[in-house]
């Protein structure tokens, strides 16, 4: 939910973007309009940068020691957000490292499911069906790929010390859950054994982007901006291992994983979204070919396919966000300003959410909102409000309001919600429940348990922003909303065919 309102978007993060990138290959207009011609782009562009190594400052040393161990029998890559092989700089690193040091190369996931209503089919499915395809791709390149079940703070250090391994490289999130799973493997570790994380999420790791939260994207963009040119970079190949392990790892039975998962199986997988990087791809090579040309003039209407879609595959780490902004960079030069104002989106705005997340430990609370904000929400907190729902009310679609009631269904049967709309959404249930501190709650109770892109920073400043004003600014001041931005119904009816997306996604018995 980023601020539609705004000026035009500043070509200069795109310029930046531009500058930094390689020259792409050219490929004959014949084979740019088969199918399937950025899978083949992609591997062409890795094979050309082999050997390419990793910058320093996308790394940190989170251990005593950053020394490999002596007379280990391999290096781990923890996986934990950025679930791919290729286009993975904790994994690049990671195969770098046990080449150096001619050892064999491990990667692990920590299948871990929490008892909570957030735990659904719909996440898990995707999640697991993607780290299928990283399995099949591990073993074409003998990488051992496990599968480990628990908590990676009981789980991992064992699995370190019984396979003898001798450095522990992870990716970063900067979520309070993972970030206490990374603390937990880090008091279990033998003392001796280094673990290196590897911003693999952020085109600018967040630490080099910024040392402190930043208070909006006007803040942040220029930071960004200067260092793009020396972050986006193409990635080089992850290549078939040299060294070949002596404990190989035990085969997987992902339907057996799939059918024992104990997750609420009522909120199902939606059939847009296939899950992996295959299919990320494939997204990703629809946009650029048919609908990034729309993206400027029309992404705010959701009744348009103007937008990428690519948000599942970017949140589940199928696909590299700095993938996705060279080969639009490189292969949208027709679709004009789109492109810039793409980028400010998937790389300013985007990355501006994990620097929240990281400096801001109450992300998802009204404790976390600038000070204006939480007091302008307190100041109206005991309001009339013209309607109160319940979160059950909500969930199941059931307020006066079709258009609402449409993006709520269009969430809980596909998984997704348009951007602007979500924004109408989230401020709706400000406006109709009993306190700011509810009226989060339930917002993020909604987004993470439905949508496919959910318990992710995008969704939690999202709501953030539309709830308690988070990189925004005061405005007029009103009921209910106090200071916060609002929206309404006529609003939107200014902007889009409202009855056409109703007629679309509002159930008729409600």
């Amino acid at each position: 939910m980023s601020d539609k309102k705004r000026k035009p978007a500043s070509s200069s993060a795109a310029a930046a973007a531009k500058g930094s990138s390689a020259k792409q290959p050219k490929l004959t207009p014949a084979k740019e309009k088969a199918g399937g011609w950025l899978q083949d782009l992609m591997k062409q562009q890795r094979t050309e940068k082999k050997g390419m190594k990793v910058n320093k400052k996308r790394l940190r040393v989170l251990s005593d020691t950053g020394k490999i161990k002596q007379g280990s029998e391999g290096v781990l890559y923890w996986m934990s957000r950025d679930h791919r092989v290729q286009d993975n700089w904790a994994l690049i690193h990671a195969q770098q490292l046990a080449v150096e040091e001619n050892l064999p190369l491990h990667v692990c996931v920590c299948l871990f499911v929490p008892k909570s209503e957030l735990s659904t089919l719909r996440h898990y499915s995707f999640m697991l069906k993607g780290l299928e395809e990283v399995a099949k791709e591990c073993k074409a390149l003998d990488i051992q790929f496990h599968l480990l079940h628990g908590a990676a703070g009981d789980v991992l250090p064992g699995f370190v010390s019984d396979r003898s391994l001798g450095a522990v490289v992870t990716d970063f999130s900067p979520l309070r859950e993972r970030l206490q799973w990374l603390e937990d493997v880090k008091k279990k570790l033998p003392k001796d054994v280094p673990i290196i994380q590897v911003d693999a999420h952020n085109i600018v790791p967040c630490w080099e982007a910024s040392p402190k939260l930043e208070y909006a994207a006007r803040t942040i963009r220029g930071k960004i901006t200067k260092l793009l040119p020396e972050f986006l970079t193409d990635f080089p190949l992850v290549e078939k291992h040299p060294y070949t392990a002596t404990r190989t790892a035990k085969p997987v039975d992902w339907e057996k994983n799939q059918a024992s998962l104990d997750v609420d199986r009522t909120v199902g997988e939606p059939e847009w979204a296939k899950p992996g990087t295959k299919a990320g791809v494939e997204m990703l090579e629809s946009f650029i070919d048919v609908r990034l040309k729309l993206f400027e003039t029309q992404r705010n209407d959701p009744n348009a396919a103007a937008l990428s879609q690519l948000s599942p595959w970017i949140r589940f780490g199928h696909l590299s966000a700095q993938r996705v902004a060279l080969q639009v960079q490189r292969s949208g030069k027709n679709s004009g300003q789109s492109v810039s104002s793409f980028i400010e989106e998937l790389v300013v705005r985007r990355e501006l959410t994990d620097n929240f997340c990281f400096y801001n430990k109450n992300y998802d609370s009204v404790e976390g909102a600038y000070e204006w904000a939480q007091k302008t929400l307190k100041d109206h907190a005991k309001d009339k409000r013209p309607y109160i729902y319940t979160r059950e009310q909500l969930e199941k679609a059931k307020t006066h309001d079709k258009l609402w009631n449409a993006a709520q269904y269009q969430m809980v049967t596909e998984g997704k919600m348009h951007g602007f709309i979500r924004m109408y959404w989230a401020k709706k249930i400000l406006e109709w429940t009993s306190s700011p501190e509810e009226a989060l709650a339930i917002a993020l109770y909604l987004n993470d348990r439905y949508s496919l892109d959910g318990q992710d920073p995008n969704g939690f400043v999202g709501c953030m922003w539309s709830i308690c004003g988070i990189h925004d600014q005061g405005w007029a001041e009103r009921p209910v909303f106090g200071k916060i931005r609002y929206m309404n119904y006529k609003g939107c009816l200014r902007k889009f065919d409202v009855a056409r997306f109703e007629q679309k996604y509002c159930p008729k018995n409600l």
